[in-house]
């Protein structure tokens, strides 16, 4: 029987249990698997032997401050980190890059420290560390899952020869609003398939054993709800339900887990007025407790001080206890633990037992790293020059790079193009660059050494194809860098009348527009999420010269692009590939490769449908009643459907699906259900489908989304040819946090739907009793 209840006394006592910390003289804590005996007892031996002040050191992380290489810095706040770092009170450092760099780093602790306990060396290797591969965003519209394991596998390889340990990564956070500039570093709006792809990378930087000097610990972030901040501006408020927190946001972190990744990170957001890197309930009881976590928790950069201007802690003495208590171990850059710990301690705020546990924590992943056994493992030269940029990574780039290629569009099969084309005209203000398709979050890359478009196209064709090249407009003006922010531009249209003269000449025209790679990012949001300057009035002109235009978008997120939509011949989603990038893109151009890619998140018509996302609810008024009434769920200027939906890919043949069939009308909790269909190749070449599966819970004790993907296959198949397709699901897959406030799989009736995408679907029905 359905329960009843609702959720709103579940959700007044989650607020409460997530409020402040528990301070208590008697302190329970998990205990870590008894799979290491060996080193636990290692851990437990230094740990009695450390200070109070030694203890607190190893859950202090400061960034790069000086010239590593260089002579010590002298004077001020540099010395006295400096002094800190000899004195074995620094447990981590971050932004240290290079074999050299790392290992003189290491020896400065090694020789100087009283108990000789190795830093572990952090980065921000998000996709690559010097080959890059495509933004995660672009990565997860291939949905191959293998691919994009191989490629954390590589970017681990590189970065370990460069001499770090440890990736603050991946990014695993759900969103739905394309306003939002991080949402280029995840997986999409889905969090089954976000699940999927958290684990992938996770094992693909972990490798299958830690201690081996090729493999990076990985750091699931940002823990949690960080890609839901109100309005889609970076560091903003957010403000859900407990409903949508564990059904939606937390699964990927809880398959990280499962996966067995190192660290976590703490979200810089609060959620119900709780910063979470001060969220006891999020941190002791769900992660570490419920889910059996034993590594350790990372603040993000300054997160711990910033619980001071959220209005939460009054100073960083005060936030320094609250993080402590609340589970946050290790503090990146706030200095609230190396500065006020040792005083929480001595008056009783925090209990000593919980520097212990952050310590042993800490103290478990340099163990399993091997560090213990020799500190210098990651840091060889000659190994860092052999492996970084190997023409083997290259040749992964590229192929992970035409395997994340959506084609949105293709009126009259425009695509793919011929080798021996007469002229093309390669136009836009992305065509020629070689930097932005390196993407943001680039690591290590050479500023400007990814292979342009133009690069590509020119390489592809034959030798009596003319390629006609112009900007036609400029993006970005002025100085473009991580730091700062970039100046669209507005107004110069100096560039026009050469671009159309090109189109006018060419067979066909490559227009390749979108964003600068600065514009999505950390700290990147935007509040127009169309195209930017002066692309959008750049493609009428060149549309109306020539109607054979196919527009390759560059970019982070989903644009607003109705207009292109409408008008352009073909559209070719790309998103920032990285280092092969335009290789990558002129082996789709010309076939090459046939496209397969399915995009992993929804895209708007305009801005003001976002945040806009497949697996939403039915509402009360969700459908239109008829008789021309107003009083339903939607806009009176534009569809409630999005441009693209969640999972749509072309190809360059056709697919159809047939002979759905479920092998039970009704199924027990016990039994397992069988899907079939029939998938044939209705076109003139061979393509990849991402055949997916879908379900709808249709009554529950909390409402339902109206569509939740529970299960995708890559099929090959050749002109003409058919496959039977299955799927089988489980009580598990249909399960939910209910109104019980646990995962269940409630008795009723379900619908399953199969398609290319989370639209067009075929339909059938069960019930489970």
């Amino acid at each position: 029987m359905k329960i009843q209840s609702t959720l709103l006394l579940a959700a007044l006592l989650f607020i409460v249990a997530a409020c402040t910390p528990k301070v208590s003289s008697t302190v329970n804590l998990p205990k870590p698997a008894a799979t290491d005996a060996p080193t636990e007892a290692k851990i437990e031996a230094l740990l009695r032997k450390m200070t109070l002040e030694e203890k607190i050191g190893q859950l202090n992380q400061y960034s790069s401050f000086w010239e590593v290489t260089g002579p010590a810095p002298q004077g001020g706040n540099q010395q006295k980190r400096y002094e800190q770092l000899r004195n074995g009170l620094v447990g981590s450092m971050l932004n240290v890059t290079g074999a050299e760099a790392t290992r003189e780093v290491q020896r400065i602790v090694m020789e100087n420290s009283r108990l000789k306990i190795p830093l572990l060396i952090g980065y921000d290797v998000i996709h690559g560390y010097k080959t890059m591969f495509p933004i995660p965003l672009g990565e997860a519209a291939s949905w191959d899952l293998n691919l994009m394991e191989q490629t954390a596998r590589i970017a681990a390889t590189e970065a370990a020869a460069a001499g770090i340990h440890w990736t603050f990564g991946p990014m695993m956070d759900i969103s739905r609003d394309a306003r939002w500039g991080r949402i280029m570093e995840g997986a999409g709006e889905d969090p089954y398939l976000g699940s999927l792809v958290a684990a992938a990378r996770v094992k693909g930087f972990q490798g299958s054993d830690l201690s081996r000097n090729n493999t990076l610990a990985a750091c699931a972030k940002h823990y949690a709800a960080y890609g839901f901040a109100e309005a889609g501006r970076d560091y903003n408020t957010v403000d859900i339900s407990e409903y949508t927190l564990h059904n939606v946001v937390l699964p990927p972190f809880k398959a990280a887990v499962d996966a067995g990744v190192a660290t976590f990170m703490n979200a810089f957001n609060e959620i119900g007025g709780i910063p979470a890197t001060g969220s006891s309930y999020l941190q002791r009881d769900l992660l570490k407790g419920q889910w059996g976590f034993d590594g350790f928790m990372v603040s993000d950069w300054g997160s711990i001080g910033e619980m001071v201007y959220h209005g939460f802690a009054a100073d960083n003495a005060e936030a320094a206890r609250i993080a402590m208590n609340a589970g946050s171990d290790m503090d990146m850059e706030s200095r609230a633990y190396i500065e006020h710990l040792a005083q929480a301690v001595k008056d009783k705020s925090v209990p000593e037992a919980y520097i212990d546990d952050s310590v042993r924590r800490v103290l478990r992943l340099k163990f399993h790293l091997g560090l213990f056994d020799d500190p210098y493992r990651y840091c060889d030269e000659e190994r860092e020059k052999r492996l970084l940029l190997s023409p083997a990574f290259l040749d992964a780039a590229r192929d992970a790079g035409r395997k994340s290629i959506v084609l949105l569009k293709n009126e009259g099969d425009l695509l793919p193009l011929k080798k021996d084309i007469r002229r093309i005209a390669v136009i836009g203000p992305l065509a020629a660059d070689k930097d932005s398709p390196l993407g943001s979050w680039r690591a290590q890359a050479e500023t400007g050494s990814a292979v342009s478009l133009l690069e590509g196209i020119q390489a592809a064709v034959g030798a009596n194809t003319e390629v006609i090249y112009a900007q036609g407009v400029a993006l970005a003006i002025g100085n473009r860098n991580f730091l700062q922010e970039i100046t669209i531009n507005q107004t110069d249209k100096s560039g026009f009348s050469e671009a159309i003269a090109a189109a006018r000449r060419a067979d066909v025209v490559v227009l390749a527009i979108g964003e600068d790679c600065w514009q999505t990012g950390e700290g990147r949001s935007q509040s127009d999420i169309g195209l930017s300057g002066l692309q959008e009035e750049l493609f009428n002109e060149i549309s109306r010269i020539n109607k054979k235009v196919a527009v390759v978008l560059m970019n982070g997120r989903p644009l607003a692009i109705e207009n292109l939509a409408a008008s352009a011949s073909a559209i070719l989603e790309t998103w920032h590939l990285g280092s092969q990038a335009g290789n990558a893109i002129a082996d789709v151009l010309f076939g090459d490769y046939n496209p397969s890619g399915k995009l992993p998140v929804s895209f708007p018509r305009n801005t003001g449908q976002a945040p806009i996302y497949y697996n939403h609810k039915s509402t009360g008024r969700g459908t239109y009643p008829g008789n021309n009434t107003v009083f339903w769920s939607h806009y009176t200027d534009v569809p409630n459907t999005p441009l693209y939906p969640f999972g749509y890919g072309l190809s360059y043949t056709t697919f159809s699906y047939s002979d759905l069939e479920l092998s039970a009308k009704e199924i027990t909790a016990s039994d397992k259900l069988t899907v079939r269909l029939t998938l044939t190749n209705t076109g003139k070449v061979a393509g990849t489908e991402v055949v997916q599966l879908y379900i709808q819970d249709v009554v529950g004790s909390a409402t339902r989304p109206v569509k939740e993907l529970k299960g995708f296959e890559h099929v090959t198949l050749a002109p003409g040819e058919s496959k039977q397709v299955s799927f089988t699901l489980s009580a598990k897959d249909l399960a939910f946090y209910t109104a019980a406030r646990k995962w269940e799989a409630e008795p009723g009736a379900f619908r399953v739907y199969v398609g290319t995408n989370s639209q067009e679907v075929k339909e059938a029905g069960f019930t489970l009793k």
